[in-house]
């Protein structure tokens, strides 16, 4: 219930003294811990009953409380909304009148409801509070599952009279804009691909305009999927309506233009990260979904080794030193952070986060956008940071010497660094940051581990089929058919449940090397790579592909995928 607003609900508790101040504390701790939200734990404790709680929801917000049932909603009242959007927006009509209306929403706390509802339905939108769960059952009583998909809207909005003179789109002004991209259809359209992005798990939606179509697309797992096009005329509406949400100048199309958008659909809040890019044929724009309940940032969850799971968890309860993720741009390496963080983010230490931006909110974390703008480089944050007293400080990317030089002083000095680098392996990591210009005698007395990443695609376990890989495909691995012996391999035939592409989710394998002293005197001899590598290998460090072999073997992912990756 409410779990997108748990800190509003807490202060809300302490303004109307429903829960004693150390009690709040406690909740404060148990929401950090089981990621429960505030309202259920409240209610769960038996702390507040649920209509005291809803009640002094509905006073605080200023709206009606709705006692018990709604009772019969007269038909004419439900033909007040259309399915779509009260599906979108998870509200139920209560009363409605020429001028106004009444909603029951299950999340009365987004007043972006009321903004965009009066727009579309033409008329005073008044938010009624009831218990969530009553008004899912009313949604899909009286509006069943979704009635609205992506096809028929496109197929809707084709059949509409919208071309016009295509020429003319660059002097349209930016009332022109704003009208076209206020318009219902458009409105929809836009949510529609949204909520679908999000219930297929995507993390990109990318908006493509060429000379004679406009493509959309999704990343789900690593992948690019394309869905149906919308007709080309389009494509400025819909990129207006983008950046509309995202608080966009929609009249500039001639510089890139970064933004954010966050939205509640079907009651549930949705974080995207918005880039506009001016192309040849039109605005080029892609969407990053932020879907906090969607990632995973429970460091048990993330499928790591035990002996890397546990090296990780001493290196983070140190009190000093730094520890480096390193792997290319989408392995994962920022979700590994994050939930390192979660795992030390207690009352009794301080912990700061530069991040270039700032992707998951994380309470009891002060987080800091870099911002280069205005000069706040991941240099100056950090220098910042050691004057406020933190025992744990994260630097989204190591990318320059002056950064490296002020994270390796941090840890010198007595604080816990944690940061990425893009190489491809653990060893590749060290002398990255000899090729940046540090000093290898700071390197080996501050660089406490690193962990290399990547991300392959888990295979669908309702369509996992045992296989016999051709010998080419073993060789490619470097495996001899005689040390198989028994061990099955397996692929994805393709079913329902993962689109027919075989595969569903994502999972990591890892290389995890941990500075011993002969590594160290190693580093600070300028050994190169390779020699570090070999020494981390005598000592039992595991490679990527070693670690994908594991995963192969264990049925959780392809040869194709491990070879691609590794």
């Amino acid at each position: 219930m409410f779990e997108s607003h748990s800190q509003a609900i807490l202060e809300l508790c302490r303004d109307h003294h429903l829960v004693a101040p150390e009690t709040l504390n406690d909740l404060n701790e148990e929401h950090k811990a089981t990621g429960k939200p505030v309202a259920d734990l409240l209610v769960e404790m038996g702390l507040v009953d649920r209509a005291t709680l809803l009640r002094t929801i509905a006073a605080h917000l200023g709206c009606e409380y709705l006692e018990g049932h709604a009772g019969d909603i007269p038909n004419e009242v439900v033909n007040a909304v259309q399915g779509s959007l009260a599906r979108m927006y998870g509200v139920v009509p209560l009363r409605v009148d020429a001028q106004s209306i009444d909603l029951l929403a299950t999340d009365p706390f987004n007043s972006q409801v009321i903004d965009d509802l009066t727009f579309a339905l033409g008329k005073d939108v008044r938010l009624v509070v009831a218990d969530p769960g009553r008004i899912d059952g009313l949604l899909k009583l009286h509006y069943g599952d979704d009635d609205a998909t992506i096809d028929d809207l496109l197929r809707e909005m084709s059949s509409d009279d919208h071309d016009g003179p295509q020429g003319a789109d660059r002097d349209l002004s930016e009332h022109d804009l704003e009208s076209m991209a206020g318009q219902t259809p458009i409105i929809r359209f836009v949510n529609l691909v949204i909520g679908q992005a999000i219930r297929d798990k995507a993390s990109d939606i990318h908006f493509e305009p060429f000379e004679h179509e406009f493509k959309i697309r999704y990343r789900i797992d690593g992948a690019l999927y394309e869905m149906a096009p919308p007709p080309k005329h389009l494509a400025l509406p819909i990129t207006s309506r983008v950046k509309v949400l995202a608080s966009l100048n929609i009249a500039e199309r001639r510089i890139p233009q970064d933004g954010r958008i966050k939205l509640t659909l079907a009651g549930r809040p949705v974080d995207l990260r918005v880039s506009t890019l001016p192309t040849q044929f039109g605005e080029s724009v892609v969407l990053r979904v932020l879907d906090q309940s969607a990632v995973q940032l429970d460091i048990t969850a993330l499928g790591m080794p035990t002996d890397v799971y546990e090296g990780i968890t001493e290196i983070i309860r140190r009190p000093n030193g730094i520890f480096i993720v390193t792997g290319p741009t989408g392995s994962g390496k920022t979700t590994t952070l994050y939930s390192a963080l979660r795992v030390i983010n207690t009352p009794d230490l301080k912990l700061l986060t530069a991040e270039d931006p700032v992707e998951y909110e994380i309470e009891g974390i002060m987080q800091v956008p870099v911002n280069h703008a205005v000069g706040l480089t991941f240099a100056a944050a950090l220098r910042s940071f050691l004057r406020q007293d933190p025992d744990v400080i994260m630097v989204g990317e190591i990318r320059d010497l002056e950064t490296a030089q002020i994270a390796i002083q941090a840890s010198l000095t007595g604080h816990l660094v944690l940061s990425t680098l893009h190489t491809n392996d653990a060893p590749g990591a060290v002398t990255r940051l000899v090729d940046m210009g540090v000093e290898p005698f700071l390197i080996a007395s501050s660089l406490e581990a690193v962990l290399a990443q990547r991300l392959v695609r888990r295979i669908c376990k309702s369509c996992r089929t045992p296989y016999e890989p051709p010998a080419a495909l073993l060789q490619q691995l470097n495996i001899d058919p005689v040390d198989i012996g028994n061990r099955e391999f397996f692929y994805g035939r393709g079913c329902e449940h993962c689109s027919n592409t075989g595969y569903r989710g994502r999972m990591g394998v890892y290389e995890w090397l941990r500075l011993s002293e002969a590594v160290r005197d190693l580093v600070v001899a300028r050994a190169s790579t390779m020699v570090i590598k070999q020494k981390a290998l005598e000592q039992g460090m595991r490679t990527l592909r070693d670690d994908g072999l594991r995963s192969i073997f264990d049925g959780a992912t392809s040869i194709e995928e491990i070879i691609k990756y590794t």
